[in-house]
Order: structure tokens, then C-alpha cells, then sequence
């Protein structure tokens, strides 16, 4: 266990100093989906089972299990930040909704992106949200 916290710990401090010659952090999940980040005001957490990105964007939590792969780039590519997209797979429909109440509920496991799941952009996710979120894929908002 602590052979694999000090890896981690080289690992942060060397994506630390890649950051600073690249525009992007990626993702590639298991799924093959990948999800892009800006590196501007960029800052990695791990908690439990998740990496949590965080950059002037908001913040999204990836589960580590659906990672993939994990690089810098200067080229976006991947999936933009989708404001609804709650579950990160590049689409905003009902299953959002369903991961954005489970995240409501405290369902261990699941992964969303914070960022996304603010549809009413107030800055906190709540049930409001999910209000907001339906509205917009029902095209009332």
C-alpha cells in the first residue's frame, strides 16, 4: 500500500509539471469514450475510488475503474464539457437524470461530472438540478 501511495505521489508531481507545456488533460475510459479537460487553474483529488478534476471549468469525478488511460494534449478532441451531460458520455438524455439523482442519493459508485450535473449553474447540486435538467430535455427551459 505504501509502495502504491508513493507512486502516485511521483505520478501527480510529474502530471504537475506536464501540465504547465499542455492545454489539456484527457481521459480515455473504458467505454472508448474520452472526456477532455483544460489544464487553466487545473487540480487533482483522489477520494475513495475516484480522481476529481478540478479547473475553472467546475469539477468532475471519474471513477478510476473507467479509466482508461490518462494524458496531456494541446488538442481538445474527446468530449467538450456538456452542460446535462451528468454521466460524461458525451449525450444529455434520461440516463443523466437517473445518475444525477443517484449522486442526489448518496448510491455508492457513482461517477458524474459536478460541472455538468449544475445545470441551473447556481453553483450547487441539488434537487433543483434535476428539475432544471428535465425541463431542459422535455424543451421547456
Amino acid at each position: 500500500m505504501k509502495k502504491t501511495i508513493i507512486t502516485m505521489l511521483i505520478a501527480l508531481v510529474a502530471m504537475v509539471a506536464s501540465a504547465e507545456t499542455y492545454n489539456y488533460l484527457k481521459f480515455t475510459k473504458t467505454n472508448g469514450s474520452t472526456v477532455t479537460y483544460s489544464v487553466e487553474g487545473l487540480k487533482l483529488t483522489y477520494d475513495n475510488a475516484n480522481v476529481n478534476v478540478t479547473n475553472v471549468d467546475g469539477t468532475a469525478t471519474i471513477a478510476l475503474a473507467e479509466v482508461q488511460d490518462m494524458y496531456f494534449s494541446n488538442e481538445a478532441g474527446g468530449s467538450e464539457f456538456k452542460p446535462g451531460d451528468v454521466n460524461m458520455d458525451g449525450d444529455v438524455n434520461i440516463a443523466d437524470v437517473t445518475a444525477l439523482i443517484d449522486y442526489l442519493l448518496n448510491t455508492d459508485g457513482v461517477a458524474i461530472d459536478l460541472a455538468a450535473a449544475n445545470v441551473n449553474g447556481d453553483a450547487e447540486v441539488n434537487i433543483a438540478d434535476v428539475t432544471t435538467l428535465i425541463d431542459m430535455l422535455l424543451g421547456s427551459n
